[in-house]
């Protein structure tokens, strides 16, 4: 079953229900997911309200290949004080999701890895994105930058356990262009 949501040139949204065939456009694309959910039989969670001017709304985990959970001993601390605006979730690993002040999302993600780092001694290594190669928006603090966040966190984790340094994934950055 899929559920396909179109944006259109006039500002409605049509969603449909490939399976029911259910179609609806309306103005106010919320309301489109809702009744869309609600043919399916699924449950609707409306979005969270927006975050205040200069806050971003991101997630962060830490993510062990083993048996390391969110009930590791090694996340007591973190469980018990995160950092400001931060709460912690078990999503089968260690997760906090986080509503951060910065001048951008990647500018809020680096503060709050640095905090965690210096507060607790762990290094937090991705952003809890399960398909980063389906890159979506070109907003400089929408989804596409939590992609790049999640894609840099995991890079540089996975850099470290194959023994590289910082001096090497610099190189490959500036190689590439990045400047």
């Amino acid at each position: 079953m899929g559920l396909s949501f179109r944006h259109n040139p006039d500002g409605t949204t049509t969603g449909r229900n490939e399976e029911t065939g259910f179609t609806v456009t309306l103005a106010d694309e919320e309301e489109v997911k809702r009744r869309l959910y609600e043919d399916a039989g699924w449950e609707y969670t409306p979005p969270p309200p927006p975050v205040p001017p200069g806050f971003h709304r991101f997630s962060l985990v830490h993510e062990e290949f083993g048996d390391a959970g969110f009930g590791d001993e090694r996340y007591a601390d973190l469980r018990a004080r995160p950092p400001a605006g931060c709460v912690p979730a078990d999503w089968g690993c260690f997760a906090l999701e986080c509503e951060r002040p910065g001048k951008t999302l990647l500018d809020a993600v680096t503060g709050t890895v640095a905090e965690i780092r210096r507060d607790y001694g762990l290094v937090m290594n991705g952003m809890g994105i399960e398909k980063p190669q389906e890159w979506l928006g070109d907003d400089k603090n929408g989804y596409g930058a939590e992609i790049l966040g999640h894609l840099l966190l995991m890079a540089a984790h996975r850099a470290s356990l194959l023994g590289y340094g910082r001096k090497d994934v610099v190189r490959l950055l500036d190689a590439a262009g990045v400047g």
